[in-house]
């Protein structure tokens, strides 16, 4: 097991923190709602979690020894939508963090140096498992931001909420130290 200050165990804490504000925000939507797209050329939140799965699916899965872009990989039917109810995205996303925190979590140190590929590219694990911690929060703020469109004033804050910025520092610095 990594050390609690090491690379790794960063890495995994802030994959589950956009884990969480993804979930916390479908939480909030209605399920029809988690359907709805601006328009023709712009993704609903079932398109982007089905990417964000599909994409995973590809990375992760025997990512140390075969290519990171799986020939099976339909990124194209990734923005196809095909499905809906919202069990069937939820299981969706639940199948690419799961195969996510599968590859990463018996990884050590000396893991990090080793070379992985993907769409043919040479990458350090360190490097492809940075590229995927910018690519799937970019997302997550779509999904983030749509929620919030369609909330609107019933959006519960997923942080400090405006306006209240000083109360809460009040509140947390003011609270002794243990």
């Amino acid at each position: 097991m990594p050390s609690e200050n090491s690379y790794l165990t960063s890495t995994l804490k802030q994959f589950r923190y956009y884990k969480t504000l993804g979930e916390k925000t479908m939480d909030q939507i209605p399920d029809k709602a988690l359907f709805w797209q601006h328009d023709q050329a712009s993704n609903s939140i079932f398109t982007i979690v089905k990417h964000l799965s599909g994409n995973m699916i590809s990375r992760w899965t025997d990512f140390l020894n075969s290519d990171g872009e799986k020939p099976n990989r339909n990124r194209e039917a990734e923005f196809d939508n095909d499905v809906r109810t919202r069990e069937e995205l939820m299981k969706s996303w639940d199948q690419g963090w799961d195969c996510l925190f599968r590859a990463l979590e018996p990884l050590k140190e000396q893991d990090l140096n080793r070379i992985v590929y993907i769409r043919a590219e040479p990458h350090s694990v360190t490097e492809a498992i940075n590229r995927q911690l910018a690519h799937y929060p970019y997302h997550i703020g779509q999904i983030v931001f749509i929620g919030k469109m369609l909330c609107g004033d019933n959006w519960k804050s997923l942080s400090i909420p405006r306006g209240q910025s000083e109360q809460f520092n009040r509140e947390k610095f003011s609270q002794p130290k243990s």
